[in-house]
């Protein structure tokens, strides 16, 4: 008697499309690979678009003798806490507590996103393979890097607030926001919820 012993067919949990013997598709594992080879590089080209006017890889154009421009406030946004870094930084915070793994105690905000995207992308298989929120995280990164590539070449992108969570964390919300999830305490907001949160204070970065 013939035995069809190949593995049946399952939902991607991060895309829904049909997949056989792997939990996360290739392609949605090679994204999430490339997002995390992207950010740390990312976020230090969006240091260039904090120059006022400055677009893309264009030059950075002066106002009116006097006058100043204020920087750009996307970019600003995405390299201060909670932007690039509470991203990358919540999940691998995460994956450090669920393994128990020590934190390293990084005080700069690039010094996290290095260590973070490092940790995520050493462990990508893990994570694809048995983290429950593996949807959640390859949402969040491709955003984040889409976000991020969309101010370096100056494309339009909707508009960004800060919200405050229930523990305080800033967390950045846009009108059409799925929802989002806080990186220092799991809150999870869907899009009412995260558009009803009190608006939060600018900190510096």
């Amino acid at each position: 008697m013939y035995l069809d012993d190949a593995p049946e067919t399952q939902p991607c949990a991060v895309c829904d499309k049909p997949v056989r013997g792997e939990r996360v598709h290739r392609g949605c594992r090679q994204h999430m690979a490339d997002a995390l080879r992207q950010l740390p590089k990312l976020y230090r080209q969006l240091a260039e678009a904090l120059i006022p006017g400055r677009r893309g890889d264009g030059p950075a154009v002066s106002g009116s003798p006097g006058s100043s421009m204020p920087p750009n406030e996307d970019a600003l946004d995405l390299r201060s806490r909670g932007g690039i870094e509470g991203v990358v930084g919540g999940w691998a915070r995460d994956l450090c507590d669920r393994e128990r793994w020590d934190i390293p105690a990084y005080q700069s905000v690039q010094a996290i996103v290095d260590w973070s995207c490092s940790v995520l992308l050493a462990n990508l298989a893990v994570i694809c393979d048995e983290h429950p929120a593996v949807k959640e995280i390859a949402h969040e990164l491709g955003k984040v890097t889409a976000q991020a590539n969309a101010i370096i070449t100056g494309e339009k992108q909707p508009r960004r607030i800060g919200v405050s969570c229930t523990c305080g964390r800033t967390l950045k919300v846009t009108l059409d926001t799925a929802g989002v999830r806080c990186p220092d305490c799991s809150a999870q907001y869907g899009h009412s919820e995260a558009l009803r949160l009190p608006l939060a204070e600018r900190r510096a970065a």
